[in-house]
């Protein structure tokens, strides 16, 4: 299956199941279980996801450690990859013989012919909006060798975003699940929308507060969000309430966040559901956000129960860092279980109705909150 290049119109141990303790969070200990659905194919599903969103060419940089300011530092090995948060999470999910769709927006560059090549060489079908004499978005990753942590620099010309306009209602209700990361807004939102009316699951990897973001967040079933996102779109710096805050005022149906070494934690209405991040040798920890969604995506389709989805998705993360770039340590199925029912384990983040000594270097000054009476399973 090719791609399609579209020229804008614009002049341009085990997861770890929680009780709830709803009655401690202020909420109705009575509340029944929220019952997830199950991800049918529509009748005229041709696609099994389609991700709208994020591309990008990235140039990675392996350095001997964080340069500090008003310093030189030799690069010791540098190389040129595809990513971006929702191609990327595409790529993954064609590699695991889904049928996958990608839509977004590429300059008429270099780099723009790179994506291009990428989506046509995975086997996805790519629908691609070629601005004239325009940068496709790039991205300057410092990887720190000793480590793996990564900082990101990134360009993006405002030309590169979609317009609701730009997007036909078949390439969503064709699909089964639709993947976004809110950018921009405005055509994950129509999108939104109308995977809803189909029956479409919508999932969404959001990192950020974005104009809009409110008004997606409706239409989003499944929103899983960076360490931060949980308290900048709720002001609780609690992560036990934040989540539930956030279902109850945008009616997902799970929430989350990803938290590095911290694992992963996710609220479906009446249960948390934790599990502890998997110990490897770490290269390079771009994409793995990325790569998280993709597996948590995989899961859904495949009907697994939300803890083991969890849990694959947890896994799948953790080898992508194994490689240098976004794509690099995507492995196979198997390969990903193997961790799963083998793999040796960070300490848990969530322990004793407490949060313990976090174990990601980003997290060392930041509480993720506070767990009502939690205990994790062995």
């Amino acid at each position: 299956m090719r791609g399609t290049t579209h020229r804008s119109p614009l002049a341009s141990a085990n997861a770890c199941k929680f009780n709830s303790f709803a009655y401690s969070l202020g909420m109705s200990a009575t509340r029944p279980p929220k019952k997830l659905p199950k991800v049918a194919r529509p009748a005229s599903s041709t696609i099994d996801l389609v991700g709208l969103g994020i591309n990008s060419v990235d140039t990675i940089l392996h350095v001997p450690h964080f340069p500090t300011f008003d310093s030189k530092l030799q690069i010791l090995s540098s190389e040129v990859l595809p990513g971006g948060q929702v191609a990327t999470a595409v790529v993954a999910c064609q590699r695991w013989d889904l049928r996958t769709r990608y839509i977004g927006k590429i300059g008429d560059d270099s780099a723009g012919r790179t994506q291009r090549d990428e989506f046509n060489r995975e086997g996805v079908d790519a629908h691609l909006i070629e601005v004239p004499h325009c940068a496709s978005q790039q991205a300057f990753i410092l990887v720190d060798r000793s480590s793996g942590e990564r900082t990101i620099l990134w360009q993006r010309d405002p030309r590169l975003d979609l317009e609701p306009t730009e997007i036909a209602k078949e390439w969503i209700t064709s699909a089964r699940l639709l993947h976004v990361d809110g950018h921009p807004t405005a055509p994950a939102t129509q999108a939104a929308r109308w995977a809803r009316e189909a029956g479409v699951i919508v999932t969404a990897d959001i990192d950020n507060l974005y104009s809009g973001i409110k008004v997606l967040l409706e239409h989003v079933d499944y929103v899983i969000g960076s360490r931060e996102f949980p308290q900048r779109i709720t002001g609780m710096d609690n992560l036990a309430q934040a989540l539930p805050e956030i279902e109850r005022r945008f009616g997902c149906r799970v929430t989350g966040a990803t938290l590095g070494r911290d694992g992963a934690l996710l609220w479906d209405g009446q249960t948390f559901h934790y599990s502890r991040a998997f110990r490897v040798q770490t290269v390079d920890t771009t994409g793995a956000g990325d790569i998280f969604h993709a597996a948590f995506n995989y899961g859904l389709l495949q009907g697994w129960l939300l803890d083991r989805t969890l849990e694959f998705a947890c896994a799948a993360a953790a080898l992508n860092c194994t490689a240098s770039g976004a794509r690099g340590g995507i492995k196979a199925i198997a390969e990903i279980e193997t961790l799963m029912s083998r793999g040796d384990r960070y300490a848990a983040a969530f322990l004793d109705g407490r949060v313990i000594a976090t174990s990601g270097p980003e997290s060392s000054s930041r509480s993720t909150g506070q767990l009502p009476e939690v205990k994790a399973r062995s």
